[in-house]
């Protein structure tokens, strides 16, 4: 039996994602893969990137999504010092939007 070292196996998940046709089959498998509370998790956190991105303030996320200010403070940092990929969904995100009008 051949070893896969763990940066293979986070390879796999990726490449598993790559490999989603559409947005059915992206929900149907992130419903096996995660549990109600993490799938929670990762939507909240999106959804707090999407606003701050939109330039809303702290208070109004807090009080429209429910993060906490801890939550809310983390996905900043992301922004402002991550890898850039919100940034990147972003504006491909933008980039369907207006070729959609």
């Amino acid at each position: 039996m051949v070893k896969i070292g763990k940066k293979e196996k986070s390879d796999q998940l990726y490449k598993a994602i790559l490999m989603l046709k559409d947005e059915q089959e992206c929900y149907e498998f992130f419903q096996d893969l995660c549990t109600v509370s993490e799938l929670r998790s990762m939507e909240q956190r999106f959804e707090v990137a999407s606003l701050l991105d939109d330039g809303m303030i702290y208070n109004e996320i807090l009080e429209r999504t429910g993060a906490s200010s801890a939550t809310i403070s983390r996905v900043n940092r992301s922004l402002s010092y991550g890898t850039g990929a919100y940034d990147k969904i972003f504006a491909r995100m933008k980039g369907q939007k207006e070729d959609k009008e």
